[in-house]
This record gives C-alpha cells, structure tokens and sequence, in this order.
C-alpha cells in the first residue's frame, strides 16, 4: 500500500502475546512497533555505507507523542510508515503511522523526537557532516 508523503513501509502481523483477554493490542505495543519500524527503515535508508560516521553515531529518545485512533486486534497486520518529519541542528521528529494493511485505516500516529548524542559527555551534539546531507535528502521523502 502507498501513502502520501511517505516513501517507506513494512509489515508485520499482531501475535498472541501482544493482546490483551479482549484480544486488543495492549498501548505499550505500539512504542515496540515503532522500534520494529525504525528496525527496517534505518537500513532502507542506505545511511550505513557512510561507515562509522553512520554506525557510531547516537540518537537518544527525547519526546514522544502518541495519538490512538482505533486499536489493533489479534491477527491483524499491521502496515507501518515511516519518514524524517524534521531536521533539527542536533535532532529530528520523526513520523509513524501504523494503518490497518488491508483496509488502510490509520490507527496509531507516533511522532518521536530523537537527539543526536556524544556518549562521553552524554550531552546533544550537532548533526553535520555526511550524516546531515543524507538525512535531509530523506525529510518527509
């Protein structure tokens, strides 16, 4: 399936131990369907032949928003988009739609800032370099 203003997707089918007795997918799950997400998406995005300059960088979680439309029950697959919503100087957002696969229907729309880390002084760092020029080619792409 397509959707506006995204260039990527994948799939994946809700398991057992992801609902509750009602057979609905517990809230935590839809953070660990972003994580399955962003899993398939950072090698889509081809950023790991810019080597250590790619590998050895950092991002941390600093802010998530999270909209619940409709929930997801047992069997149904899901269809996760994702995209670079905004590049920032030392962080980006970036955006997650988890839709129904065979209806389309959006149900859960994620937005995560994430920061760009130097893990000696665990403080934020600029996003320059190769690494920069690749992510802005991939906002909203």
């Amino acid at each position: 399936m397509t959707r506006p203003g995204f260039s990527f997707s994948t799939r994946f089918k809700v398991r057992y131990a992801e609902v509750d007795a009602q057979r609905i997918v517990y809230n935590s799950r839809y953070l660990e369907y972003v994580d399955v997400a962003i899993a398939e998406f950072w090698p889509w995005t081809g950023l790991e032949d810019l080597g250590p300059e790619w590998t050895e960088a950092e991002f941390h979680v600093r802010h998530t928003e999270i909209d619940y439309f409709k929930p997801f029950v047992m069997n149904d697959e899901i269809e996760a988009f994702v995209r670079i919503e905004r590049l920032g100087g030392t962080s980006m957002t970036q955006r997650f739609e988890l839709c129904h696969a065979v209806t389309g229907d959006l149900h859960c729309m994620i937005l995560m800032t994430i920061v760009h880390v130097d893990l000696e002084t665990g403080r934020s760092k600029p996003i320059d370099g190769p690494v920069r020029k690749a992510l802005e080619k991939l906002v909203a792409a």
